[in-house]
């Protein structure tokens, strides 16, 4: 086991698929020759050559367009993103080929492609440069959403959608994580997509959440201990598809669900997930299902309005105490 940081993590997957088939390649603004915006693909170049590790113009819609062209005939490209955000670019290819080719094409034209880069806000970035896709992508049907909250998730999950998933994957990071350690095995491994993982047991109240957020979760599941109060936490690791069968079944433990995500509220993971569980878990909840979002706003520069607009852990104490106060 070693302890690696978040872009390490990546590397490794992406490396370790690119050594066992050379179909996989991976291209993006300064991936090669500036070792990538966020030294992910560091030393890849050196490795792998300019033929599979692409520097492209700054033209997004242009880039996805190729890689999407190369997915249908053969290759398994691997797309970087600087942030999501300038992702809306290419939301055409996204949307109108990756995700609909194999429907339209009567399963004959598949699109094995992974897309993947920093997701959210990441500080004082600006409104432009600040939105959470989760719930913008995960409904588009075609197309996988994974948004993993550590270093050991990211590589087991990103080895899954680079070497067995057919489907084409959107895989969110968060640029504040990047650099974060984890403990990872020196053996190989793959993590399904579609499992949600319970990353601290609990009794009292279950808490979901993912990507950075999880952070919080966990900060407000300690803090929460403190004061006797066991909370379950569960990282949903992948929003499609979305593993609410374990939630299901901690909350027939628990009987309080709170989840904690970087959405805007309106049509988010949360409401989906919510409207799942009180659909078929009802007469096992005790509470209403509580939620915290960000705000429902464009995110603005100034830190105290981005620390207001984010959730944070004190106030996620607070939610989960008013659910068990409340309605006991």
């Amino acid at each position: 086991m070693r302890s690696i940081a978040f872009r390490e993590a990546l590397r490794e997957a992406m490396s370790e698929e690119m050594r066992r088939d050379d179909k996989v390649l991976l291209m993006g603004e300064e991936v090669a020759e500036y070792n990538g915006a966020y030294k992910v693909s560091q030393g890849m170049l050196a490795e792998f050559g300019p033929k599979r590790i692409i520097d492209t113009p700054i033209s997004e819609l242009g880039f996805t367009a190729v890689a999407v062209g190369a997915a249908q005939n053969g290759l398994r490209p691997i797309v970087e993103f600087m942030t999501w955000n300038f992702a809306v670019l290419p939301l055409d290819q996204i949307l109108n080929t990756a995700s609909k080719m194999l429907a339209m094409s009567g399963g004959q034209i598949g699109c094995p492609i992974v897309m993947r880069g920093p997701n959210g806000s990441a500080g004082q970035l600006g409104a432009q440069h600040s939105t959470a896709f989760e719930s913008y992508l995960a409904n588009i049907p075609g197309i996988k959403v994974v948004s993993p909250s550590n270093g050991y998730d990211a590589k087991g999950l990103l080895k899954q959608a680079i070497r067995y998933e057919e489907d084409p994957i959107m895989f969110l990071e968060s640029e504040v994580m990047y650099g974060d350690k984890s403990d990872v095995p020196d053996e190989e491994y793959y993590i399904p997509l579609g499992l949600a993982d319970v990353k601290n047991a609990g009794t009292d109240v279950t808490i979901v959440s993912y990507n950075k957020m999880m952070k919080v979760a966990l900060g407000a599941a300690a803090e929460l201990e403190k004061e006797g109060i066991s909370a379950e936490v569960i990282d949903l690791r992948t929003i499609r598809p979305l593993d609410w069968m374990t939630v299901l079944t901690s909350v027939k433990k628990t009987n309080r669900l709170v989840i904690i995500e970087e959405q805007w509220p309106f049509a988010s993971v949360s409401s989906e997930l919510s409207y799942r569980i009180q659909k078929e878990g009802f007469d096992y909840l005790d509470a209403p299902i509580r939620r915290i979002t960000s705000a429902d706003a464009p995110m603005h520069y100034a830190p105290n309005l981005t620390a207001l607009a984010i959730p944070d852990i004190a106030r996620s104490v607070s939610l989960v105490k008013e659910v068990l106060r409340q309605y006991k």
